[in-house]
């Protein structure tokens, strides 16, 4: 490498660093206005004035028109960033936790995400087209990472094996929306209960005639 490759290499990197921080903080900027919007949501609703979600994220009104032109468009983006949240916590709790606390672990975190949808559902079932992508996000992301704690829980023995993993998926939104909805406690005892059917029982020795 000549000198004057050097150069252009030294020259590069300060900028290729502040390049990358300047996204860092851009997208931790953008997470700290999705966790806002989210919360806001929870509370008011999805039609709550966005000047309430600017004074909570700490930054101005503009700063929210300029990602997301249509209300519309950030509820989806809450969405989607609850979803990925959802599906980046798998590898996280398989690293930590034995196959089938990973799994339950993993269903509970799932169950607060019905709630999240649950708040934004007159939005998301509207007709508007922004909302027309995240059925198929939803498959592409949430489903392959229960599968994974699923079937690695079913070989490690943790969990029955005679269980079809997109019914159980089911059947804990369908606890999330009963209609005891506006009890989290009742839907975490009964996700509990379901979980606790799930675990594999052990098979007993016979004692020897």
């Amino acid at each position: 490498m000549n000198g004057r490759e050097k150069d252009r290499k030294h020259r590069g990197t300060p900028r290729s660093h502040a390049a990358r921080r300047v996204r860092s903080d851009a997208q931790r900027n953008l997470d700290v206005l999705l966790q806002a919007a989210k919360e806001v949501f929870a509370v008011s609703g999805v039609d709550a004035p966005v000047r309430k979600i600017a004074e909570k994220a700490g930054f101005g009104v503009g700063t929210i028109y300029r990602h997301f032109p249509q209300r519309s468009d950030l509820v989806a983006a809450v969405f989607r960033h609850e979803l990925d949240a959802c599906a980046d916590a798998a590898p996280a709790l398989a690293a930590r936790y034995s196959p089938g606390e990973a799994l339950a672990r993993w269903m509970q975190r799932y169950a607060d995400l019905v709630a999240t949808k649950r708040g934004l559902a007159a939005a998301l079932h509207s007709g508007d087209p922004s909302f027309d992508a995240l059925p198929g996000y939803f498959e592409l992301r949430l489903r392959p990472a229960f599968r994974g704690l699923f079937q690695a829980a079913v070989d490690a023995g943790e969990i029955r094996a005679d269980v079809d993993p997109d019914e159980l998926l089911t059947a804990v939104a369908g606890l999330c929306v009963s209609a005891h909805n506006d009890r989290p406690d009742y839907s975490r005892r009964m996700l509990s209960l379901l979980v606790d059917g799930l675990r594999a029982v052990p098979k007993r020795s016979h004692p020897a005639p």
